[in-house]
Formats: C-alpha cells, sequence, structure tokens
C-alpha cells in the first residue's frame, strides 16, 4: 500500500477513535423511532446523506430526501436527519425550524458542536474530522478540503444501518429484497 492510501486510513482511524459511541447510539434509537425520516445536505455531505437515506429505505424505514418531489411533509413523530460539517448552513438552519414548527425533530451531524446549527438541533452526533472551516495547518488531512469528514460519513453511516438492522431485527434479505429492480 503507497504512503498517501496509508495516509488516508490513518487519518479515518484518527476520527473514529474520538467518535463517541454513545452518541451514535443515541442517534440510532432516535431514527429506530421516528415514523418517517427526511434527510438533507449540501454538496459532497449531501451525496452521504443520500445514500444514507437509501440504506435507511433498504431497512424498510419511510426515509426520505428533502427536495425529492416525493417527499411527503414531515411533522409529530417525524425526524429530520441533517448534515452541517463545518456547523453551519444556512439551508440547513431553515430547514430544522421549518421541521421544529411542524413538531418534528432534528439530528444534526456535524463536526463543530458548538456551531449554530448544533444550538438549535435536538440531537446532535459530532463526527470528529476535519471540514472546510479547518483544512489548513499543521494537523490538516492528507485528504483536501473536507473529504475527511465526507469519508468518515460513509462509514459512520455503513456502521449505523448495521446497529439498525440488529435493533430492528431486519435480515440482510429483506433488505436486498427492498433494492430497486429498475437499475
Amino acid at each position: 500500500m503507497t504512503t498517501l492510501y496509508r495516509d488516508a486510513i490513518t487519518d479515518l482511524e484518527r476520527v473514529f477513535e474520538r467518535l463517541d459511541d454513545e452518541d451514535v447510539e443515541r442517534a440510532i434509537r432516535k431514527i429506530a423511532a421516528a415514523e418517517r425520516i427526511a434527510l438533507y445536505g449540501v454538496g459532497r455531505e449531501g451525496l452521504q446523506i443520500k445514500g444514507f437515506c437509501m440504506r435507511l429505505y433498504h431497512l424498510g424505514c419511510r426515509a426520505s430526501m428533502v427536495g425529492d418531489v416525493t417527499t411527503p411533509p414531515i411533522g409529530k413523530g417525524d425526524l429530520l436527519i441533517v448534515s452541517a460539517g463545518p456547523g453551519f448552513f444556512s439551508t440547513v438552519e431553515a430547514l430544522m425550524g421549518v421541521a421544529k414548527a411542524a413538531g418534528a425533530e432534528t439530528l444534526l451531524i456535524t463536526a463543530q458542536p458548538d456551531g449554530r446549527c448544533a444550538k438549535a438541533a435536538d440531537l446532535v452526533l459530532t463526527l470528529p474530522a476535519q471540514t472546510m472551516a479547518n483544512d489548513r495547518g499543521a494537523t490538516a488531512s492528507v485528504l483536501p478540503m473536507g473529504s475527511l469528514y465526507e469519508g468518515a460519513q460513509f462509514v459512520l453511516f455503513e456502521v449505523m444501518i448495521l446497529k439498525l438492522r440488529a435493533l430492528l431485527d431486519v435480515s440482510p434479505e429483506a433488505m436486498r429484497a427492498n433494492h430497486t429492480n429498475l437499475e
């Protein structure tokens, strides 16, 4: 393995060494209890959130992406999951306000637990990884800009799916049965 691959994997390892698994467990319980789940993220964070949404759907959860024309309204008993790695995006803040006004709860995934969006969230899951908010200096990841956060999101979301699969008692076969056949 070349040095760049090893360095990138080492950077990811450091993120998960600092991740608070109790925060992950709280998030999993919140997701499992939700009637409907809407998800939102911008840019590359949004791409990771879309993958998470897809896996939640495979688990049998009523999950959809904010902005899709088939996304149902959100309200009491529902959960909005949003990502704001650097701590604030105006669209994330606005959607959290809409969800709260409708009676839904909010779960924020962020690298900046003291950021503006975290103050408005019902639950914060801190993913302690470099984003574009802190991508300069001696401790910067070998990965550019916010790539460490986005790569860590992929791993985090897949592990969360494994934990949710066990909690909800969903078999791998049941997940596969929910996968599209229109590819």
